[in-house]
């Protein structure tokens, strides 16, 4: 039980940190569409990246460095092409109807949480591999720290969505969603960079 509260810390450490997922969380608890829809795969996406790591999968995983390396090359054009749409729309912002229904469907959102989990080698790399070697390190309290990794995980997404969409309606102005479709752009386009750079 002990092993769960290092797994807690630690995955919270390595999931809180800005990155492509993260805004779109944040972005859609905003909107207010589909919130719980983009939580629920994140959080449970992270959850099985870190019982795969775990269950020692991880070794599989270095052991094939090319598989690494064509998602790098996949997951950096689509965070580029992200990126760039949210710079296109930073243009001509519109302000936020939070009882606005329309946007994105639930088949879109859903592909695009689902995208930009699974495109990016650093989920890989952060929970199956990282996640999964300092969990091993616990012997047979791994699972408890196992169980405290996701346990950070649903607490990040369901606080940083929920979070968000409660904060909605001060979202409202046209000039703030110029500043958060910038600052999305350009933290995409710069994840892309950075994995094409290694």
């Amino acid at each position: 039980m002990t092993a769960a509260v290092p797994g807690l810390l630690t995955g919270l450490s390595l999931i809180v940190a800005i990155g492509a997922q993260n805004a779109y969380v944040l972005k859609q608890g905003l909107t207010r569409r589909h919130v719980g829809l983009v939580v629920a795969i994140c959080a449970v996406s992270d959850a099985l990246l870190i019982t795969i790591g775990v269950s020692g999968v991880g070794a599989l995983v270095r052991d094939h460095p090319t598989a690494l390396t064509v998602l790098r090359w996949v997951g950096a054009g689509y965070l580029a092409a992200y990126g760039l749409r949210s710079l296109w729309k930073a243009r001509r912002p519109q302000g936020l109807d939070p009882l606005d229904g329309g946007g994105a469907g639930r088949r879109s959102v859903a592909a695009t949480a689902l995208a930009l989990t699974y495109l990016n080698p650093h989920v890989y790399l952060d929970t199956v591999l990282m996640l999964g070697s300092i969990a091993n390190q616990h012997g047979d309290a791994r699972w408890w720290f196992a169980a405290g990794a996701v346990a950070g995980s649903f607490l990040w997404f369901t606080t940083l969505g929920f979070g968000a969409r409660a904060a909605s309606r001060v979202m409202s102005r046209p000039t703030t969603w110029r500043v958060l479709d910038l600052g999305i752009g350009v933290v995409m386009i710069a994840l892309a960079v950075r994995l094409l750079r290694g």
